[in-house]
């Protein structure tokens, strides 16, 4: 299926409801509100005109200082038809969306990641917690205004003052 197949395919099926967001690195991009990612990831893996059947990545993206700062991107493959698709999800302050592990089990350890680094809380995720960081780390690295230094903290792996 051509890139504007899906365009069209996305449109009768959603209307308005979901923006395209054109080609960026190659890739059909598509503007989805957090209140409705979950039915668009749902439809993309489980149409069999579609069978987007491979979440490749979630990731986080911090536009600080904007209004809506934080935006979940996230990364699909089809498989048998061997193409790609991009969905963008704006999240506000503090970041909350969905959780993607009922659509695909491998979203746990990709939401995991994006709460660890940028704090993104996926509602509904079976086990939420730091997957990089110790548990005791406080605030989230790859935030724009994390101290470059870092905050005071209560673990000191090397045991240095």
């Amino acid at each position: 299926m051509g890139e504007s197949a899906l365009s069209e395919k996305i449109e009768e099926r959603f209307g308005g409801r979901v923006l395209d967001g054109g080609v960026l690195g190659g890739m059909r991009t598509f503007l989805v509100e957090p209140d409705l990612i979950v039915e668009v990831c749902r439809f993309l893996k489980e149409d069999p005109d579609l069978r987007f059947d491979f979440l490749a990545d979630i990731c986080g993206v911090d536009h600080f200082p904007e209004e809506d700062r934080f935006e979940v991107v996230y990364h699909l493959y089809s498989i048998p038809f061997k193409a790609r698709v991009r969905l963008k999800c704006r999240a506000g302050d503090p970041p909350q969306v969905p959780t993607m592990v009922g659509v695909w089990r491998t979203a746990n350890w990709h939401e995991r990641e994006a709460y660890d680094m940028y704090g993104i809380k996926f509602d509904g995720h079976p086990d939420l917690r730091r997957i990089y960081m110790w548990e005791e780390f406080e605030g989230f690295p790859m935030r724009k205004d994390f101290p470059l230094k870092g905050y005071k903290d209560a673990y000191n792996p090397f045991g240095e003052e």
